[in-house]
């Protein structure tokens, strides 16, 4: 039998501390998920500071964040296709907006919701919580020149939420391209990304400046694109967006929240960029 070898506290902590850095560069290594770095425009030395849920820090205010949401208002929201804001459908109860289940219908019962104002250049962040099953989104760009009102959700570039275990939609359209993140119908967020499961907050991230649009997902960058490329249209022409005349293109736009039907949870909904009046 082999003698035994004793080890001093201090060793055992070394040993401890080599072991869980090894594990989590395996883990790092093993993901397909564009490395977090710095959003478009943004500065690298942004400190992160906690703030009570649905407001802004000092720091926030003086970067030129603001509210799309107070915790217990809609203001600033109206229904798409409409002036004021759904009378069912959805609700604001304890700091949180959410959609009311209703079956799974597209815009078939609230309806989706828009920001009064357009954006063109912007940063907007947003916490979602979704529950089993469900379907949602988050649209920019959105111009209702485009669609039909009352024949489903009003049309915009669309950065999908969706239960991707049980939702058919994450089976869907080409490679993926309608999976949580993801650029709905056109690009395909990378499958192994840092979506926290169901019944958990996740932070949205949408990055638009110029042309160039970014989405992430908790810190972490999950695709990106170019709006005016020749690739990007080349896109748009195999998806269901194809018969949508300057589909993407446009220079402003409303952003919306999806009543998919399905109960889905917003808050810390805000935006860093001028307010557009409605073209």
């Amino acid at each position: 039998m082999a003698q035994s070898r004793s080890f001093s506290p201090l060793q055992l902590t070394l040993v401890a501390l080599t072991a869980s850095a090894a594990l989590g560069a395996t883990v790092l290594a093993t993901s397909s998920a564009v490395p977090a770095s710095t959003p478009l425009g943004a500065s690298a030395a942004t400190a992160v500071v906690a703030a009570a849920d649905n407001t802004l820090t000092a720091e926030e205010k003086a970067a030129g964040w603001r509210l799309l949401f107070d915790g217990s208002t809609t203001k600033g929201w109206r229904n798409a296709h409409a002036a004021t804001f759904p009378e069912k459908g959805w609700q604001v109860k304890d700091g949180v907006l959410s959609v009311i289940e209703s079956g799974g219908g597209e815009a078939a019962h609230g309806g989706d919701i828009v920001t009064v104002d357009e954006y063109g250049d912007f940063e907007l962040k947003v916490d979602v919580k979704l529950t089993k099953g469900a379907n949602s989104g988050i649209k920019y760009f959105v111009t209702e020149k485009l669609g039909t009102p009352g024949r489903g959700s009003a049309i915009g570039l669309e950065f999908q939420l969706l239960d991707d275990g049980v939702h058919p939609d994450a089976k869907m359209g080409r490679d993926g391209n309608r999976t949580f993140g993801s650029l709905y119908d056109l690009i395909a967020a990378p499958a192994a990304k840092s979506v926290r499961p169901v019944g958990e907050w996740n932070t949205v991230h949408i990055v638009s400046k110029g042309t160039k649009v970014e989405h992430w997902l908790n810190g972490t960058k999950l695709i990106e694109f170019d709006r005016a490329s020749d690739a990007f249209k080349k896109l748009v022409a195999i998806s269901k967006y194809k018969d949508y005349v300057g589909f993407g293109q446009a220079k402003s736009g409303h952003i919306l929240l999806q009543d998919h039907g399905n109960s889905v949870s917003f808050r810390n909904i805000k935006v860093k960029g001028a307010a557009l009046p409605n073209t």
